[in-house]
């Protein structure tokens, strides 16, 4: 068994930028919301990510797959881990603020050990990934509110729409290690947008119709940054801090994005969490760092 990798100093630099930049596409995504529907913003999102990865890959002269195969298995990646969940968030978003989709995003990792522990044998929860997975799962429910789940309303909806979102992460997380793992992280990284692309334009085009062009430049600002640097630029990231932090370590990532989108959220839109967010999220980092020790050894 191989041991966890030691973090350097440039492995937790990197490692908070990838967290900063994530933590702040929420608000960008929120900012977008304010002029474009859902569907579109999900549809900027992948479109111009792929566009850019795809750059990175004929500049880089990667080999570009030619498989049916392997293009069916990016339109299911591309499903679980662009199409689904970046709608359900940005839908709940419009109800639920900034902050508090932060918060319930971390979750993702929860479900993932969860998911991991069911397809795969050398992914079993042991003693210490259980406490974890219950204190995270403890976290979540303190951070939207035992009386969210007594009144049932449109942001109790929405809540629950996000959280959908994060098992959808987890989910393809699995999908890719069945079908993914074979090729190199940006090819796959591509392909799934692109991928996810396809499925969106009819979505777009049904839902909300012809995008417009005709956008503030906040709009368009908000647009490039959740799609250019938090979504192309992160994948980028995010694989060269997992080759030299590792996975265990990676799921560190996940306590710092939450206090860069509360704070942002605070700052430019004025949003307020009650205290239960925030205690929420206190139990829910605890379980997060037990997570992270327990993959010192997989």
């Amino acid at each position: 068994m191989a041991l966890q990798k030691t973090l350097s100093p440039r492995a937790w630099f990197e490692l908070t930028l990838l967290g900063v930049i994530w933590g702040a596409s929420f608000l960008s995504i929120r900012i977008a919301l304010d002029t474009i529907p859902v569907m579109t913003s999900v549809f900027h999102r992948v479109f111009w990510a792929s566009l850019v990865l795809w750059t990175v890959i004929l500049i880089r002269g990667q080999k570009v797959p030619t498989s049916l195969r392997i293009w069916g298995a990016f339109l299911i990646m591309g499903l679980l881990n662009n199409v689904l969940p970046f709608s359900l968030m940005a839908w709940g978003q419009l109800y639920v603020d900034t902050g508090l989709t932060s918060i319930l995003n971390a979750a993702t990792a929860i479900f993932g050990v969860l998911l991991a522990a069911v397809f795969f044998r050398d992914e079993r929860l042991t003693g210490l990934r259980l406490l974890g997975v219950g204190l995270g799962f403890l976290g979540v429910v303190t951070t939207i509110g035992i009386e969210n789940f007594l009144s049932f309303d449109l942001r109790s909806v929405a809540q629950i729409a996000i959280l959908a979102g994060t098992v959808s992460y987890a989910l393809a997380a699995v999908w890719a290690r069945f079908h993914l793992s074979d090729l190199s992280p940006q090819v796959a990284a591509a392909g799934m947008l692109t991928g996810s692309t396809v499925m969106m334009l009819p979505i777009m085009l049904i839902v909300d119709g012809p995008p417009s062009l005709s956008l503030p430049l906040e709009t368009w600002l908000a647009i490039g940054y959740y799609a250019i640097v938090a979504t192309a630029g992160a994948y980028l990231l995010y694989y060269r801090v997992l080759a030299i932090a590792g996975s265990g370590n990676l799921l560190l990532v996940t306590l710092v994005i939450p206090p860069v989108a509360i704070l942002l959220g605070t700052l430019l839109r004025g949003e307020s969490l009650p205290p239960n967010a925030y205690i929420g999220f206190a139990i829910l980092a605890v379980g997060l760092v037990i997570l992270s020790r327990s993959g010192r050894r997989n």
